[in-house]
C-alpha cells in the first residue's frame, strides 16, 4: 500500500483520545498525590487531618455549604414562577425576557461581583447614597451593605438563577397541554390542575435545577473572593486560592480540593438520577402545545415583576459600571457635565499591564474555542460513531470534567506541569489546557445531540467510495454541522474570557487575563479601571456572538437560496 492512501484515521482518532486522557486524567494523579503527602513526599493522612480539625478550613467548609443551600433554595424560589409566567401565561415582553436572562448567562459572576459592591458599599455604594439622599439620614445610615454573607448570597444567586430559569421554561415549554385540559374538563380549578398536574410533571426538572444552583455555588470563586475577602471571611474555593500565597502549603490546597471535588461528584449522579426517574414520564404519542394561561388585568403587573427581577443581574448592575467608568470620582454620580473619558484613557493608555492581558485573552480565548471545537467535534463522533473500542469510556472521559470544580484543574494543573519531564507553569500553554479542559464537557454535549440528526447512511456512502473517516468527517458530516460548531465555538469563547478560577491559580505576570487583572486591581483601588475592563470583558462576548450569530444566518439563507 502506499504512503498516499495509508489511512491516519484511526491513529490520528487514538492520539486525540489520549490527550484527552492526559488533560483529564494527569492534574487529578497530582492531586491525590500530594493531597495524601507531607513536605517531604512521606505518605500521610495529616493534610485530612488538619483540614477537618483546623478551624481555617473547617469554617469556609461550613459557610460554603450555608451558601450553595442558600443560593439553591433562592434560586428555585425565583426561577420557577418566572419560568412558568414566560412558558405557560399570555405575559407580555415573554420573548423579551428570555433573552435578557440568556444576556445575563454572558456576564461573568465577578464582574457582577465588582458591579454589586459598586451598587452597596456601605459607604460609597450607589444605592446607600440615594437612600441617604432620599432620607435624609447620616452618612452610618445603609440600605445594603454587600459585605456580608446575605450579600455574597444575594450576588451568586442573581447570576446562578438563569440557569434554573432555562431549565424549568424549557420543561414547561414541552408540557403536553392536553393533561391540563383533560384536568379541567373534569372540574377541576385552576390551582388543583397546577398542583396535581404542571408541578408534579415540572418537578424533576426543577429539582435537577436546583442541584445545578448549589454546584455553581459551591465552586464559584469570583465573587467570593471579590466580596468575602474583603469582609474577613472565606468560602473553600477562596480559602485553596489563598494556600498558594507565600509560602505556598500546596499539600493543604490538594487536600483541601479533595472534598471539593467528591461532593461534586456525588451531587451530578444525584442530578442525574433526579432526571433520570421515570415516575414522572409522559407516555404516548405527539402532543399539541400546553394552551397559555390568561392573566387578564395581571398581565402587566407580571411583566413588571420579571423586569424587576433581571435588573438586579443586568440593569442596575451595568448602570453602575456605566457611571463609575466615566465617573470623575467612584462614588460619584455621573452628569452629562461631569463626564469625563480618563478612566478609560488610563486604563488603555497608561495602565501597563492592560493591553498585554487583552492580547493574552483573546489569544487563549480563540484558541479554546478553536482546540476544544475540533477535539470536542471528533470525540463526540468517536462516541458517535463507536469508531473505536472502548467508546463508552471515552464518553465517560469526555464528561468527567463537569465533576472537576475550576479552582481544584487550577491546582491539580500546578501540580502536574510545574516540574520536569513538563514544566508548562508560566506560559499560556498550561491556561490553554484549563480553558479547555472546563468547557470541553458542554461542548461535547452539544456535538453529540448534532451527531444524532446526521444519519450514519451519509457517511457509509462516503467510505464507500473509498474516504477514509476523518475525510467523510470533514467533507460530510462537518459541514452539516455547522450551526452546532458556530455555537459551540462561541460557547468555549465566552466562557474562556469568564474564567477566572483556575486563570487566578495559574497565571504569572506575564500570562495575565483580563480576569485576574481585573481581580488584581481590586488591591490597588482603581475601580475606574475595574469597571472600563470589566464593561470591555462584556463588549467583546456580545461582540462576537453577534458576529457568530450572523454567519451562521447568513451562511443558512445562502443554502436556502441555493436550495429556491
Amino acid at each position: 500500500m502506499s504512503w498516499r492512501r495509508f489511512d491516519v484515521s484511526l491513529p490520528v482518532m487514538i492520539l486525540i483520545v489520549a490527550l484527552l486522557a492526559i488533560m483529564v486524567i494527569l492534574p487529578m494523579v497530582w492531586l491525590v498525590i500530594y493531597a495524601f503527602a507531607d513536605g517531604q513526599g512521606h505518605a500521610t493522612l495529616a493534610n485530612f487531618v488538619t483540614l477537618f480539625t483546623d478551624s481555617s478550613f473547617a469554617d469556609p467548609l461550613v459557610t460554603t455549604l450555608i451558601l450553595a443551600v442558600s443560593v439553591s433554595l433562592i434560586c428555585a424560589l425565583v426561577a420557577a414562577p418566572l419560568g412558568w409566567l414566560v412558558a405557560r401565561t399570555d405575559m407580555p415582553l415573554g420573548r423579551t425576557v428570555r433573552t435578557l436572562v440568556m444576556a445575563s448567562l454572558v456576564t461573568p459572576p465577578f464582574v457582577g461581583a465588582v458591579a454589586w459592591e459598586m451598587l452597596a458599599a456601605p459607604n460609597s455604594g450607589l444605592l446607600n447614597q440615594l437612600w441617604r439622599l432620599a432620607t435624609g439620614g447620616s452618612d452610618d445610615d445603609v440600605l445594603v451593605n454587600i459585605y456580608t454573607l446575605e450579600g455574597l448570597i444575594f450576588v451568586i444567586a442573581c447570576y446562578t438563577f438563569p440557569y434554573v430559569f432555562i431549565l424549568v421554561a424549557n420543561a414547561l415549554d414541552r408540557m403536553p397541554g392536553e393533561l391540563e385540559d383533560a384536568s379541567s374538563m373534569l372540574g377541576a380549578s385552576a390551582w388543583t390542575t397546577a398542583r396535581r398536574i404542571t408541578v408534579p410533571l415540572a418537578l424533576p426538572t426543577l429539582l435537577a435545577g436546583t442541584l445545578v444552583a448549589f454546584l455553581q455555588a459551591l465552586n464559584i470563586f469570583g465573587s467570593p473572593a471579590i466580596l468575602a475577602i474583603p469582609s474577613g471571611f472565606h468560602t473553600l474555593t477562596t480559602k485553596i486560592w489563598s494556600l498558594f500565597e507565600f509560602p505556598p502549603k500546596l499539600e493543604l490546597a490538594a487536600a483541601a480540593s479533595v472534598p471539593l471535588l467528591i461532593l461534586t461528584v456525588a451531587l451530578l449522579r444525584l442530578q442525574a438520577a433526579v432526571l433520570g426517574r421515570r415516575g414522572y414520564a409522559v407516555l404516548g404519542g405527539k402532543y399539541g402545545a400546553p394552551r397559555l394561561i390568561a392573566l387578564g388585568a395581571w398581565r402587566w403587573p407580571a411583566a413588571g415583576l420579571a423586569m424587576l427581577v433581571l435588573s438586579l443581574p443586568l440593569f442596575l448592575p451595568y448602570a453602575a459600571l456605566l457611571n463609575t467608568a466615566f465617573a470623575p470620582v467612584s462614588s460619584q454620580f455621573v452628569t452629562p457635565s461631569t463626564m469625563t473619558w480618563r478612566n478609560v484613557r488610563f486604563t488603555f493608555l497608561e495602565l501597563s499591564s492592560t493591553l498585554p492581558a487583552l492580547n493574552n485573552t483573546f489569544l487563549l480565548a480563540v484558541l479554546s474555542a478553536t482546540l476544544g471545537g475540533l477535539l470536542s467535534l471528533v470525540i463526540a463522533y468517536v462516541v458517535a460513531r463507536k469508531a473505536i473500542p472502548g467508546h463508552r469510556l471515552l464518553g465517560f472521559l469526555a464528561t468527567a470534567p463537569l465533576a472537576i470544580p475550576g479552582i481544584v484543574l487550577g491546582v491539580g494543573l500546578f501540580l502536574a506541569y510545574t516540574h520536569p519531564p513538563i514544566t508548562l507553569y508560566g506560559t499560556l500553554w498550561i491556561l490553554l489546557i484549563a480553558f479547555v479542559t472546563i468547557e470541553f464537557p458542554a461542548a461535547y454535549q452539544q456535538f453529540g445531540s448534532a451527531f444524532h440528526s446526521v444519519h450514519p447512511e451519509l457517511e457509509e456512502a462516503g467510505r464507500m467510495l473509498g474516504a477514509t473517516r476523518l475525510r467523510t468527517l470533514a467533507d460530510i458530516t462537518a459541514p452539516l454541522l455547522r450551526s452546532a460548531a458556530i455555537a459551540t465555538w462561541c460557547f468555549i469563547f465566552v466562557g474562556a474570557i469568564r474564567e477566572l478560577s483556575a486563570a487566578a491559580i495559574l497565571f504569572t505576570s506575564q500570562t495575565k487575563v483580563l480576569a485576574v487583572l481585573i481581580f488584581d486591581l481590586k488591591e490597588s483601588g482603581e475601580v475606574g479601571a475595574i469597571a472600563v475592563l470589566s464593561l470591555t470583558t462584556v463588549i467583546i462576548a456580545a461582540i462576537v456572538i453577534t458576529i457568530a450569530n450572523r454567519l451562521a444566518s447568513g451562511r443558512a439563507a445562502s443554502r436556502l437560496r441555493v436550495a429556491g
